[in-house]
């Protein structure tokens, strides 16, 4: 039995003996991971304060750098806008090109006794109507104040660039950089924008949805905003050197102010406007400015001073309206005379009022009445002043096609200027009241292809001038119009061994017109 407790007590304390050696083994290891790891956390915070260090001594440096400017980029829809410089830049375009047949309805006009010369029948042609492509911008300079600006030219698809016989003479280059639109501004959401450079007149543009046959031989400028009959739009101007301003839209009203200077030290407007390639207005030029040996030597068919130019509209759902005004301050024409001072130097105006409503049956309605006005010296010599009025309709037939309707009518002048013009017999145009109304009727159908940018149309106009009428059918906005000019005719002279005469009144001029265009 002692034995037996000998042995057991020894075994105890043997196992007592292990377990506190265990035991202390356990705590030296645990001291030594503590005391590596505090190491560890030591250096950490070394690192970690040399870091802060670092930083606030490249912060002064990084203040006084400017800040970075956005890389530049496209931005994301269906228009080409990049992004420049923390404002947009767009690049835009609009392409109209058509085939077609027209008649200028002289074949068998008489000058002299003898038959007017030239192809006077239907001719075809391929015609660019104001194509053009353009670049425009903006900035913000603060929380409601952007830069603006813009330059657009026209462009020639069709015929080779330069001077032609459409032109009004041979110094103004339409397809040169900036022809149209173009100018640089201040636009505010809240206050509106004020701009200068040159424009489309409020005047112009007032009424230009009303017409669905723009640029084509039907569009309605060959009688409305034409003052005199032939080639020119007097009062569908776009004004060079201007000022003008564009109001906010308040509750569905707008308005636009525009002013064009004189900017002419010459008297009576005979020369060319300073910095400009023409005369005033657009009007024939020859020997003037640096062309001795053209003529006339002086602006007198139409050259005008300061032009003034406002336009209200108002817009509400399918209901557009508006109202417009435009004068343009001494007007010359004394090239329309026979005895001088009978028709002067006098003010041109005109004033219209359009509405344009759009139905449930997807029936658009378009009507304008227009007053033209010169201020005359003698009545009977007076073509300016008259009323005109246009009537359109477009119908969708489907959701990609359009049927078109137009129909223009200008009543009769106080008067004529005496032998400005020749009938179809070769008699001289006498002064006084005459039938000198014209009717314009156009009907053309059009297609929207699904990308929504192309388009295809198809129209047929006929224009019938009254005995002593000589309007121009696609004035102001086809490529191609057709002059009240027999064939062999061009702008100052005949072709030789031709018989030509003045332009003449009472034709019919008529055209077929296919074409497509394309908007970028």
């Amino acid at each position: 039995m002692t034995l037996q407790k000998t042995s057991i007590a020894i075994a105890v304390s043997l196992a007592l003996g292990c377990v506190g050696n265990a035991h202390a083994d356990q705590a030296s290891d645990m001291q030594a991971k503590l005391d590596a790891l505090q190491k560890q956390v030591q250096e950490l915070q070394a690192q970690m304060a040399a870091l802060r260090k670092k930083q606030e001594q490249a912060a002064p440096a990084a203040a006084a750098a400017p800040a970075k400017a956005p890389a530049n980029e496209v931005k994301a829809g269906k228009d080409l806008i990049f992004k420049v410089g923390g404002g947009e830049v767009q690049l835009y375009g609009h392409a109209d090109v058509s085939l077609d047949d027209q008649t200028n309805g002289m074949t068998g006009f008489i000058h002299n006794g003898l038959p007017v010369t030239g192809h006077n029948g239907w001719v075809p042609d391929v015609s660019s109507n104001l194509s053009f492509f353009g670049v425009r911008g903006n900035r913000a300079v603060s929380d409601d104040l952007k830069g603006v600006f813009q330059f657009e030219t026209e462009i020639s698809y069709a015929a080779t660039p330069g001077a032609s016989d459409q032109a009004t003479d041979t110094t103004a280059q339409k397809y040169s950089l900036g022809s149209r639109n173009s100018f640089v501004g201040l636009q505010s959401e809240e206050y509106g924008a004020i701009k200068l450079g040159k424009t489309d007149t409020p005047y112009k543009t007032a009424t230009a949805r009303l017409d669905p046959f723009a640029s084509t031989p039907g569009d309605y400028n060959a009688i409305m905003g034409n003052s005199g009959g032939d080639n020119r739009t007097e009062f569908d101007f776009r004004a060079p050197h201007a000022v003008w301003y564009e109001s906010p839209n308040i509750q569905g009203v707008h308005a636009n102010f525009l002013v064009s200077p004189g900017q002419n030290r010459s008297t009576n407007t005979g020369l060319y406007a300073q910095g400009e390639p023409d005369c005033t207005g657009g009007n024939s030029t020859g020997g003037i400015n640096g062309n001795p040996d053209l003529t006339p030597t002086s602006c007198t068919d139409g050259s005008f001073a300061t032009l003034y130019s406002v336009d209200f509209t108002y817009e509400s759902g399918p209901l557009y309206a508006t109202v417009a005004y435009e004068v343009h301050k001494d007007v010359n024409r004394t090239g329309d005379e026979i005895i001088p001072g009978t028709i002067g130097i006098r003010d041109e105006s005109a004033y219209k009022l359009g509405v344009q409503y759009t139905f449930p049956t997807k029936t658009t309605l378009n009507v304008l009445v227009e007053r033209l006005q010169r201020d005359a010296i003698t009545d009977s010599l007076d073509e300016r002043t008259h009323t005109a009025t246009w009537l359109a309709l477009t119908q969708g037939l489907t959701p990609f096609d359009d049927l078109n309707l137009g129909w223009a009518h200008v009543g009769r002048t106080p008067g004529q200027p005496v032998e400005g013009v020749e009938d179809k017999f070769g008699n001289p145009a006498p002064a006084g009241s005459s039938n000198n109304e014209a009717n314009l009727y156009t009907i053309g159908l059009k297609h929207r292809f699904v990308d929504k940018r192309t388009t295809a149309y198809l129209t047929y106009s006929s224009l019938v001038n009254g005995y002593w009428a000589h309007y121009s059918l696609g004035a102001g906005g086809h490529g191609l119009p057709t002059r009240n000019y027999v064939g062999d005719k061009f702008i100052g002279g005949c072709q030789a061994g031709g018989t030509c005469g003045p332009p003449f009144s009472g034709n019919n001029a008529e055209a077929v017109s296919v074409g497509v265009t394309y908007d970028f």
